[in-house]
């Protein structure tokens, strides 16, 4: 396959670690790639990291572009926007992925302008198809998908006259495919010459704060919404949680009351999971939130409004006040045990 017209993926890594986001673009880049009867292409940017290639390998990545450099260790606008320009120009891919992370979201929009192409930002979805647009017809194009207006819409974006074709895509929504250790690749280095000019900011130091939420990462979520009542009210999601060894979630209307911090914010504008068990609480199931959980493998949904749009989605509903039925629910699985 050539290296012409690839689906190409930025591989972002921080502190030599690549990106898990970057993961799940190079499984959805195998499948695009597929479809389009090309390669995919990545590019990764560090210092000492070459080792990072073969584990990169059995997500489907046919090549790697590799740029190393003690100064680009961490991210840094300037070089880093020169080296994916260059590498663009001389590879010329079809499209071209980034995560929504803040290295993506600052990455993206400086290369998309810097080629005069678009960009689509914070996508839920990419898709090849078809469009027609007066007497133009193009085919096998990207489809970009994200929510609009708020979310209340799913809009299909599509920049059919230039290419790359480029977005960023949100962390969580692209499912990683599973490892074939069948799979190989290559990585071709690439020379890159840099003078003092393309560095004209220096880190002089980092500071890093972990996570204490792994909601990406939990099997088990018990999600609390506005319907909880209030901040101390939340006490019943965390001992029901607690109970069943699962990670707190929220709507974002309960972190926007103060319930709860937004480390805990589940849907569009928070972490995206597909955990073995979702159990919405007292959420109304609004459109923004579904679209960060629908793809949980179970979901329990408790609301005092038979009508909400929580249940159109939920595999099992209840309808009743939380105050009644969390209690009961934390009492049963204790005499199960």
């Amino acid at each position: 396959m050539s290296s012409k017209n690839s689906v190409m993926v930025f591989i972002q890594q921080d502190d030599g670690i690549v990106s898990e986001v970057s993961v799940e673009l190079i499984s959805k880049a195998r499948d695009l790639a597929d479809k389009l009867k090309v390669k995919v292409a990545g590019v990764l940017i560090g210092d000492g990291v070459a080792k990072k290639c073969e584990d990169l390998y059995p997500y489907g990545v046919d090549e790697i572009f590799l740029v190393e450099d003690k100064r680009l260790a961490h991210y840094t606008p300037v070089p880093y926007t020169k080296i994916m320009v260059d590498i663009i120009k001389k590879q010329s891919p079809q499209i071209v992925l980034y995560g929504a992370t803040t290295t993506g979201r600052d990455l993206g929009p400086r290369i998309a302008s810097n080629l005069k192409v678009g960009l689509t930002a914070d996508c839920t979805d990419l898709q090849i198809g078809d469009y027609k647009f007066k007497d133009s017809e193009y085919k096998d194009i990207l489809y970009q998908i994200r929510p609009a207006f708020g979310g209340n819409i799913i809009a299909t974006i599509v920049a059919p006259e230039k290419k790359p074709q480029m977005a960023t895509v949100r962390e969580g929504v692209m499912k990683v495919g599973t490892p074939n250790p069948g799979l190989k690749g290559k990585v071709t280095p690439v020379p890159f010459t840099f003078s003092d000019s393309d560095f004209p900011s220096e880190i002089l130091k980092r500071l890093r704060e972990e996570k204490l939420v792994d909601l990406k990462g939990a099997q088990v979520i018990v999600a609390g919404g506005i319907g909880v009542g209030s901040k101390e009210n939340f006490k019943l999601i965390y001992d029901l949680a607690h109970t069943l060894g699962a990670e707190v979630g929220a709507s974002r209307a309960a972190v926007d009351a103060g319930f709860i911090s937004k480390d805990h914010q589940v849907g569009q504008t928070g972490t995206t999971v597909r955990p073995k068990l979702y159990i919405a609480c007292g959420i109304s199931g609004a459109i923004q939130h579904r679209a960060g959980m629908s793809e949980s493998a179970r979901i329990i949904a408790i609301n005092t409004d038979a009508e909400a749009p929580i249940f159109q989605i939920a595999h099992y509903g209840i309808v009743g006040d939380l105050n009644d039925v969390i209690p009961k629910f934390i009492k049963a699985f204790k005499a199960k045990q």
